[in-house]
């Protein structure tokens, strides 16, 4: 076992002496049918454990937990001192209906003026449209959940190109999008819109649940190993306030870069 290494309690470090000193990592580095290979034999009953444990012994982790005295009792949720109540701050209630939590927020923003968003001087030139520019133009019936829609599946066919692969969804129904927004439309006729979100379109990364699209998490394989059965928590909410989703978006092969460039999507 050796000797013990006791800590000291976080209160009497002196982070100024603190040196931060990177450990050398010594597992394996593999690809492809290698890799495959390496789990199957980690998930085989008697040889996996023995693998584990020769790594855990190359990277001393049993050495740093087994051999390390921690005179603190483990934190397994974070601890804040009391604070204050911050002055015109709103607090969202976190078990209160989406619709109600949407309304909340909204009354946190500066009051919307139609008038300085829809001069005609700026209407003949290009604009970023917001939410509620689209949300004043449903409830003034300039526009309606269904016309744009239209107008959304036509950029998305123009720009589907095929050579290089440059999709801006890689799962998209047509059919699915067109019955959302007939929904919401229909609700702003009848005067019952759901929420400020209600009409607005919105894509969802490819890997989070949207059902009923898959989630591949822009790999070839993922969805052949989970299925989409329901929304995520996430997609469920904006879903109760009207959001209309196109579909998935793409992304970076499991998250894993910030460029977004994806061999097997484009």
């Amino acid at each position: 076992m050796g000797k013990k290494r006791v800590m000291l309690p976080a209160n009497e470090v002196d982070l100024s002496t603190v040196k931060y000193e990177p450990e050398v990592i010594k597992a394996p580095h593999l690809t492809g049918l290698i890799f495959k290979l390496f789990v199957k034999l980690v998930e085989a009953p008697v040889i996996g454990s023995l693998i584990i444990a020769v790594l855990k012994k190359q990277n001393k982790i049993v050495e740093m937990l087994q051999n390390t005295a921690i005179p603190e009792a483990p934190m397994f949720k974070p601890e804040f001192p009391t604070q204050e109540p911050e002055i015109d701050v709103t607090v969202v209630d976190e078990d209160a209906k989406p619709e109600d939590r949407v309304e909340t927020a909204l009354k946190c923003l500066q009051l919307y003026d139609p008038a300085s968003r829809w001069n005609s001087d700026l209407i003949a030139s290009f604009r970023y449209w917001k939410i509620r520019d689209y949300a004043h133009a449903y409830r003034s019936k300039l526009a309606s959940p269904s016309m744009v829609a239209e107008h959304i599946i036509s950029v998305i066919k123009e720009f589907n190109y095929d050579k290089p692969p440059t999709p801006l969804l890689i799962s998209f129904d047509v059919d699915k999008v067109r019955k959302q927004a007939a929904t919401s439309t229909r609700r702003f006729d009848e005067g019952n819109p759901l929420s400020i979100l209600d009409g607005i379109f919105m894509a969802i990364k490819d890997d989070i649940d949207c059902f009923p699209h898959p989630s591949k998490g822009a790999t070839t394989w993922m969805h052949e190993v989970h299925t989409v059965k329901k929304d995520a928590v996430s997609v469920s909410r904006l879903r109760r306030c009207g959001v209309i989703f196109l579909g998935k978006a793409n992304m970076h092969e499991l998250g894993m870069g910030t460029t977004g460039n994806n061999s097997n999507y484009g």
